[in-house]
């Protein structure tokens, strides 16, 4: 069963670029840039894993954390850096993915 990954980042642009380079079958994306489309993709499916990029604001970050876990308590969360850029997105995505390979809940 495909695993199901949620990215989110404050740039449409990025998410995008992020879902067109990942060509992974075993992987369904969800993309967000906010805690209302974090929100929807949760109550559509059962998410696996949450990637979340660093331009979003602290408190947006904080507050989709707490989302997360208050909708579910297998979901993993990975934030990405804020020093090393957007640039760094797709690479750091790619990382947690193959790190998660076997992961198995």
């Amino acid at each position: 069963m495909a695993k199901k990954v949620l990215l989110l980042g404050r740039l449409d642009a990025v998410v995008e670029d992020a879902q067109q380079q990942l060509r992974m079958p075993d992987v369904q994306l969800f993309l967000a840039t906010g805690l209302d489309e974090v929100r929807s993709a949760l109550a559509e499916a059962a998410i696996d894993h949450v990637i979340m990029g660093a331009g979003l604001d602290l408190e947006v970050r904080l507050e989709v954390i707490r989302e997360v876990f208050l909708a579910s308590d297998t979901t993993t969360v990975h934030m990405k850096d804020f020093a090393s850029g957007p640039d760094r997105f797709l690479p750091f995505v790619r990382s947690v993915l193959a790190g998660l390979a076997d992961y198995e809940v």
